[in-house]
């Protein structure tokens, strides 16, 4: 199954959660609200526990922009390692290169972030690494080349502050300080039940 490509608003409102990285009044209002009103309301009540399963999984994709051959490989490699398996995952996926691109304010969205590792412009080291799923380590220096740093979007998302415990940002470069851990993030999705769905 490919990444969804149709309106984000249907697909935030689809998955009750947003994943347009912004915010937005009436998306927000309207999150509760199941693509199909009182329909869509009455199919939500119907899910079965691995309906709910599935349902926080496609929250997690959606939000990281993964393929669910790419999230599923992500589990199974936190699963054959010792230690607790949903903070493993949480470090797996905000550690991806384009991901923490997204966490240190060198873009605006998830999406714009992966265009930017995709298309050549991002370091790690400096090393251009063209591969959004690239799994940065602790004390990597990320830093955007000078073919971006000019771009209006760049400029305009570098303007914002960005302060996360396990990263830090002076100018156009980045550093992971430490692994991210379960509390650094908020997450709106339940990594238990993700992990239940892939143990089934």
């Amino acid at each position: 199954m490919g990444r969804y490509t149709g309106p984000k608003h249907k697909l935030a409102r689809r998955e009750g959660v947003n994943i347009l990285d912004k915010q937005s009044g009436s998306l927000q209002r309207r999150l509760n609200i199941p693509p199909g009103g009182i329909q869509g309301r009455k199919r939500k009540k119907r899910l079965s526990e691995y309906g709910i399963q599935l349902r926080e999984k496609q929250k997690a994709k959606t939000i990281y922009g993964l393929l669910e051959k790419q999230f599923g490989n992500l589990v199974k490699t936190v699963e054959k390692k010792k230690g607790e398996t949903g903070e493993m995952l949480v470090s797996l996926l905000e550690t991806r290169l384009d991901n923490l691109v997204y966490r240190l304010g060198f873009a605006k969205t998830r999406a714009m972030a992966r265009q930017i590792v995709s298309h050549g412009h991002i370091t790690v080291n400096g090393k251009k690494v063209n591969i959004p799923s690239y799994q940065v380590k602790v004390n990597n220096i990320i830093s955007l080349l000078p073919s971006i740093q000019k771009n209006p979007q760049v400029l305009q998302a570098l303007e914002e502050t960005h302060t996360l415990p396990f990263i830090k940002k002076e100018g156009i470069f980045g550093k992971l300080i430490r692994m991210p851990k379960r509390e650094d993030v908020q997450l709106p999705f339940d990594l238990q039940l993700i992990i239940e769905y892939y143990s089934r």
